[in-house]
């Protein structure tokens, strides 16, 4: 366990400890590890932001960041939302949902939220443990936080029917992508592209220059798929940077003998 080297009280007081080795969500073939931040009533919103530009995220109460003996596969991920300019396929995503209607909603537990988390883990992560999420798992995933939390469902216009939902932290230097779920059963929907989309836009609005997207993943197609939106950065060796290079060389051909 480690203390961190900050002179700044509670900053100082947070501790951290590394879990034992667990199998990866994201690349089947590989061991996990995490670094834990505690104690979590020390971690407030202000203490979350330094920790989320760190690398950390957080589940539930419980704030991590991937901390594995031997893989460095796990890139923190964020939009610089001034530069962010949309391609051709974003653009008509963001045309095609535009009517969605978004409501925040208190971080409180709805039955129609759980249904669809439920329809949308069985479709799009079946097999992968969060399906078989109960009442009260789900609760402690998405719906207790100590941090700047806000709820909101995008419901269809006339019908009222919740598409999605997504769970955002208000941080000092942007916003955090907790997570989303929506309805996987709708024909032709990008509901998952239009959410970040719309995350930008809010931290334009509130005047927050970044949108953390938690971790990029190069091999891992769950995860990948957050390059598409450029410029992406990431945190490499301690430093923010470009990673439009990086996810290049990653999926390069090898060479030849």
């Amino acid at each position: 366990m480690s203390q961190l080297n900050d002179s700044s009280l509670p900053f100082s007081l947070l501790q951290f400890y590394a879990t034992s080795p667990y199998g990866c969500s994201y690349l089947p073939e590989q061991q996990a590890r995490s670094q834990v931040a505690t104690p979590t009533h020390l971690i407030n919103t202000e203490i979350y932001s330094e920790l989320v530009r760190a690398g950390f995220r957080r589940s539930g109460v419980f704030t991590y960041r991937p901390w594995c003996d031997a893989c460095r596969a796990c890139v923190p991920a964020r939009i610089p939302v001034q530069r962010f300019a949309p391609d051709r396929t974003q653009r008509r995503v963001a045309r095609q949902h535009e009517n969605l209607v978004a409501r925040e909603v208190p971080l409180e537990f709805a039955a129609s939220h759980y249904e669809l988390y439920q329809r949308y883990q069985a479709n799009r992560h079946a097999g992968g443990g969060m399906d078989q999420d109960s009442h009260e798992q789900y609760a402690h995933f998405l719906l207790q936080s100590r941090v700047d939390t806000r709820l909101v469902e995008f419901l269809e216009p006339g019908s009222g029917a919740v598409r999605m939902v997504s769970v955002i932290d208000v941080l000092t230097d942007g916003l955090s992508s907790v997570y989303t779920f929506y309805d996987p059963d709708v024909p032709g929907a990008s509901y998952g592209t239009y959410n970040i989309l719309w995350q930008i836009q809010q931290c334009r609005e509130l005047g927050l220059p970044h949108l953390y997207l938690g971790y990029w993943i190069g091999a891992s197609r769950k995860m990948a798929y957050k390059i598409r939106f450029k410029p992406l950065e990431g945190l490499v060796d301690g430093e923010w940077q470009e990673l439009e290079a990086i996810a290049a060389a990653q999926t390069e051909p090898a060479p030849q003998p």
